[in-house]
């Protein structure tokens, strides 16, 4: 066999070590397209590959900071592109390197990596027609350093320095798929405007009562996205017809604001559902309001929306992996830049975590495909990472890592009706939100609906 075609039937084989997993996503023509966007920036001792996979690999290793972490980094790099020119060994050197590249770098590796998973899982996105996203946001803080002070003035003297990150999470899979970093003052629904571009066609976004908005709903229509959003209390609501929401359950309604209506702008047409809620123990039954621009209840079934919400407790499922499983309940770095660059380098070892649990899934329908425990993957790298440093990788090694993924435990966790496990002192209890008001539209509406519906586009 030639070696072309030797290296064809490489590829096409199915990864089996972590390494292989890992070049799997982060392919030659990956990096071929990052080298030129490092260039400028790169160190003498830090070049493009040794510096992102140390970045990505410093998120993987165990270590109670960020040196120790750096040291397992290294010493796995090293010893797995031996032929490679070693790269620096201090990690204030690494942290330095790290803070030369600009952000917007960074945010380029996010989407070249993007599509590659959209190329990767392009037949497991879809599900009963909708490529379905979670949206939701987190808090993410910093040590209390004097390098950090700045930040700390923008919310007081005594609070830690916060990062609001904001994701969008594939809800059949959960896999993260887009992200977004600001500030304490940073609003989700700007952030979620921003992110609309990473979304591919047929993308449903499904997000609480806190995206109920009229500005937000426009710009999710004019950008011609699918939305599943909760209703709460204060959206202004008028039934289309005679619509008994109490009997059928669904029907249509135009989401108009007053200041909407001030300004003279046209209404959303929406189709608002109504779930029944369950009764839980020690609380009263609420019903879930939800309201969808698909107004074609065929191709958007009450069932269907329900199971799309449900699913957005996966969203969720991210956070907690990241903090909790991954250690970044707080972020190690102590200063401005490389706090910024420690984040965003994060997120992306989450999100090629995530993606080789996803792929050693066996492939089934999307709709009862269960998720893979971000645990049994992370521990299936760590023995790899470990073995890889020791040399003890032989034949039967090799094979292990790929049948740790295939036999890991899927998470079975049983999910609670209340999803708070204990009651914090200085914490409100949650309550869901109250069903939207169904007002009467008089003459005078009727009348400017009348004329903005006539009007031409």
């Amino acid at each position: 066999m030639s070696r072309t075609r030797r290296q064809a039937a490489m590829r096409a084989a199915p990864p089996q070590t972590f390494l292989e997993c890992l070049r799997y996503f982060l392919a030659p023509p990956l990096w071929r397209q990052l080298l030129p966007l490092f260039g400028p920036y790169q160190a003498r001792r830090w070049r493009t590959q040794p510096l992102l996979l140390v970045l990505l690999l410093m998120t993987w290793c165990a270590g109670e900071s960020a040196a120790e972490r750096f040291e397992t980094a290294r010493a796995f790099y090293v010893a797995s592109y031996q032929r490679q020119r070693r790269p620096g060994k201090t990690v204030e050197g690494f942290q330095r390197a790290l803070a030369r590249v600009p952000m917007r770098v960074w945010r380029t590796v996010a989407v070249a990596l993007r599509q590659r998973l959209l190329t990767v899982f392009a037949s497991r996105l879809s599900v009963a027609g909708f490529v379905p996203f979670g949206c939701d946001g987190s808090q993410l803080t910093g040590p209390r350093s004097d390098g950090l002070r700045r930040l700390r003035a923008q919310t007081s003297p005594q609070a830690a320095p916060v990062i609001f990150l904001s994701a969008l999470v594939h809800l059949s899979t959960g896999l993260l798929w887009s992200w977004r970093l600001g500030g304490p003052c940073a609003s989700e629904r700007d952030h979620l405007v921003r992110l609309l571009s990473s979304l591919p066609w047929a993308a449903l976004v499904v997000a609480d009562a806190g995206y109920v908005g009229y500005e937000l709903l426009r710009q999710l229509v004019t950008a011609q996205r699918w939305f599943l959003i909760r209703l709460n209390g204060n959206a202004p609501l008028y039934p289309i017809g005679r619509v008994a929401f109490s009997r059928r359950r669904e029907g249509e309604a135009y989401y108009w604001p007053a200041h909407a209506q001030r300004h003279q702008q046209p209404p959303v047409r929406v189709r608002v559902i109504r779930l029944r809620g369950k009764r839980t123990v020690g609380a009263k039954k609420a019903d879930v309001w939800l309201m969808t621009n698909v107004l074609d209840s065929a191709r958007l079934p009450r069932a269907t929306a329900s199971q799309f919400y449900r699913w957005r407790w996966r969203n969720e499922g991210l956070f907690r992996t990241y903090k909790r499983t991954l250690g970044k309940v707080k972020l190690f770095s102590r200063t401005l830049r490389p706090l910024h660059r420690e984040a965003e380098g994060s997120l992306l070892a989450v999100q090629l975590l995530l993606a080789h649990g996803v792929l050693a899934l066996p492939t089934a329908d999307a709709a009862q495909q269960r998720l893979p425990s971000a645990r049994q993957v992370l521990v299936a790298i760590r023995v790899d990472i470990g073995n890889q440093i020791g040399r003890l990788l032989g034949p039967r090694q090799r094979q292990s890592y790929r049948r740790r993924l295939e036999q890991m435990r899927l998470d079975r966790r049983r999910h609670r009706k209340d999803k708070v496990r204990r009651r914090w002192p200085s914490r409100q209890p949650h309550k869901p939100p109250k069903p939207p008001r169904l007002l009467k539209m008089g003459t005078d509406l009727k009348d400017l609906l009348a004329q903005l519906l006539a009007a031409p586009a």
